[in-house]
């Protein structure tokens, strides 16, 4: 069986090439045109499914390479997008400290902070510290303030020749000195020992009772202590902290510079921390009591105009009573505005209400003579009328009644 299937494929072989052969004759001596009509009915019929195929499987070949070059091209573009931002936020900062390094000028060492990058391996008390690049070759000491542009970083804690050990704000054991930017008001400033994202803020302690500080004030070094000198932004009051210190109040304050921006920082020596550096961040400072003068001179403003209309209401008022009391002044009767002229007072009598009238028994009409006799004269009964004059007292000889004859 299996030498009879040997020699079947050796004939389907031996075929195949025997047909190549023939059609290659054929297609030689075929002419030109014949030829070319043979092949367009080949390409119509048999080859055309094959050419179609191919065609899709070049377009997909083709769509394939163009997406991977496009989905390349993105990811570059993101990643450069990305670096670009990084690049951007790292240019501002070398700025912002080349800045301080001109408004410092001298007295101070340059130092790039480096932090642990595995975050579970540390320890807690290495959140709170910074090794520096710079150490007693380049002049550094312990207890040398350290800064950076917006402010206040920490202190360096020990020293190496060419490394040094720096602790934050943040370390429980951190301690300064500070006061307002204005120096209404002074405290120590210490960590916050919160929980979560409180835990990165700062503590003013010991502000006096009488002081009220709102959110927003500028709080700097004030220099008590002769470790961090006078005028370094340490942070901005947030609010009040209610505590059982009944003496003193406490502040809760937002630090100047947070965490991640601690990268690049400048270890000032002793000589600048004895020559101060209140001219440094002057500006900060500048601009803290331009904002409170403004916010001052609205709430002028607005106390100004609320007074305004305290005494406006007070006026309509004034107003309203002044011809509320001339109209009940106003007399009712003539007598009444004699006796008001004259300085007399009128007692008006009192009205007797009238008795019902009681039904006489009929009289006969008296006579003429008689009912002449008993009516009274006009003249007569003009006179039994009460006269003006008679209400008004005799202490007044000039009044004269107007109504009526005499």
């Amino acid at each position: 069986m299996a030498r009879t299937a040997r020699s079947g494929t050796r004939l389907d072989t031996v075929l195949f090439a025997v047909c190549g052969a023939f059609s290659l004759l054929f297609a030689g001596i075929l002419p030109g045109n014949v030829r070319e009509s043979f092949a367009a009915g080949l390409r119509r019929t048999v080859v055309a499914p094959l050419v179609s195929l191919q065609r899709r499987a070049e377009l997909s070949r083709s769509a394939f390479l163009t997406h991977d070059a496009i989905t390349a091209q993105r990811d570059s573009v993101a990643v450069r997008a990305l670096g670009v931002a990084e690049i951007e936020s790292e240019n501002r900062h070398l700025r912002a400290l080349l800045g301080l390094g001109a408004k410092l000028q001298w007295g101070f060492v340059a130092a790039e902070a480096m932090h642990a990058e595995d975050t579970h391996a540390r320890t807690p008390s290495e959140d709170y510290t910074l090794t520096l690049t710079a150490g007693s070759r380049a002049g550094v000491r312990p207890f040398s303030p350290v800064v950076a542009p917006g402010g206040l970083v920490g202190m360096v804690r020990s020293v190496d020749p060419t490394m040094s050990l720096a602790i934050t704000w943040a370390d429980p054991d951190f301690r300064v000195s500070a006061m307002t930017a204005d120096g209404s008001a002074f405290g120590i400033v210490q960590a916050h020992l919160g929980t979560g994202p409180e835990r990165f803020l700062l503590e003013l302690r010991g502000v006096p009772f009488r002081n009220t500080l709102t959110p927003g004030v500028l709080v700097v070094s004030s220099g008590w202590g002769g470790v961090f000198p006078r005028g370094i932004p340490v942070g901005t009051v947030l609010g009040e902290v209610k505590t059982a210190e009944g003496w003193a109040r406490t502040y809760l304050v937002r630090p100047a510079v947070p965490p991640p921006e601690i990268s690049s920082v400048m270890i000032l020596q002793p000589q600048r921390v004895s020559a101060g550096v209140e001219t440094v961040w002057a500006s900060v400072i500048a601009a803290d009591s331009a904002a409170r003068k403004v916010s001052a001179a609205g709430d002028s403003i607005a106390r100004l105009a609320a007074q305004e209309e305290v005494a406006a209401r007070r006026a309509a008022l004034g107003t309203d009573s002044l011809a509320a009391a001339q109209q009940a002044a106003v007399p009712k009767t003539h007598a009444e505005s004699v006796a008001v002229a004259t300085g007399a007072i009128v007692s008006r009598p009192t009205p007797v209400p009238a008795r019902p009238a009681t039904p006489r028994p009929a009289t006969p009409k008296p006579t003429d003579s008689a009912s002449a006799r008993r009516r009274p004269p006009a003249d007569s009964a003009r006179r039994t009328a009460p006269r003006l004059d008679t209400l008004i007292p005799s202490t007044i000889p000039s009044a004269q009644p107007t109504g009526g004859r005499q």
